[in-house]
């Protein structure tokens, strides 16, 4: 499978972001065979927080289970940035991931433009991007793969304090955020979202998955009853693990087998998907 590498400027961010982009066209198929030409199916995945675009190439087997699936992988550098658009400034990473990316690479790449083919999925803060943009733009992504999601929105509003850590720093938040007391019920309000797109014409299908010693897995449970309370098709899943590769790895293969890709998964096994 090839991997890219490439810059595009991005006016959402004004700046040239940094992109990878996995593509089956070079698979090997074997002396009497031709390598797919696409429109691929494809999945856009968001990295965690302290990341980049090049995490889940490097963290798990995320491009060799793509391969075998024949399906395109996308994924850009979010920096810390939660995926969301900052108000009042030019930082809008939500505009950039659920339309300007979006854009761009079906322009460039050999990508399907159909909503069924399009998939938003990342893990920790990345699962809060795909949340939230898949949630915004459910005319664009037929299905969200949730992991991990840092779902923090009320956990922060305790950090009261400009600190030296990130992970406690008002400042942090309120770089990302804005005004704190106006985050509920704003355009990065999941729950909120949740409830606009269960009132439109199309909704995007839900896979979220969390380990059960994970910090996060209360506040993924409380999302996966809203969502089903508000009749949201939603998988779910958890198992033993934390907030790490090993755990990524293992859903991200989960979450892969349950996408859609009817065509590409004759041959594999599927992996076992169940309620809690």
């Amino acid at each position: 499978m090839a991997i890219l590498h490439c810059n595009f400027f991005s006016k959402a961010l004004m700046r040239p972001v940094p992109i990878t982009v996995v593509l089956p066209t070079d698979k090997r198929v074997g002396p009497q065979g031709t390598p797919p030409a696409g429109p691929f199916k494809t999945l856009y995945l968001l990295h965690g927080i302290f990341g980049d675009e090049t995490d889940w190439v490097c963290g798990t087997r995320a491009q060799a289970w793509a391969t075998e699936r024949n399906l395109a992988l996308v994924m850009p550098a979010g920096e810390n940035s939660f995926y969301v658009d900052h108000p009042n400034a030019s930082r809008n990473y939500g505009q950039f991931i659920g339309e300007e990316l979006v854009e761009f690479t079906r322009r460039t790449f050999p990508l399907s433009s159909k909503r069924e083919d399009t998939f938003i999925g990342g893990l920790s803060m990345g699962g809060f991007g795909a949340i939230v943009n898949g949630l915004k733009h459910p005319e664009t992504f037929g299905a969200v793969c949730a992991l991990s999601s840092a779902l923090i929105l009320d956990s922060m509003l305790e950090n009261t304090q400009y600190t030296g850590d990130l992970m406690t720093n008002k400042g942090y938040y309120e770089s990302v955020f804005g005004d704190l007391s106006q985050v509920r019920g704003g355009p990065a309000d999941y729950d909120a979202l949740a409830e606009k797109a269960a009132q439109a014409p199309v909704r995007p299908k839900f896979y979220l998955a969390c380990g059960t010693e994970d910090g996060l897995i209360t506040v993924n449970r409380q999302f996966r009853d809203h969502l089903l309370a508000l009749g949201f098709d939603v998988t779910y899943e958890e198992g033993p693990g934390v907030h790490d590769w090993y755990f990524w790895d293992e859903y991200i293969l989960k979450a892969m087998n349950w996408l859609p890709l009817a065509d590409a998964q004759q041959g594999l096994s599927s992996g076992h998907v169940s309620g809690a």
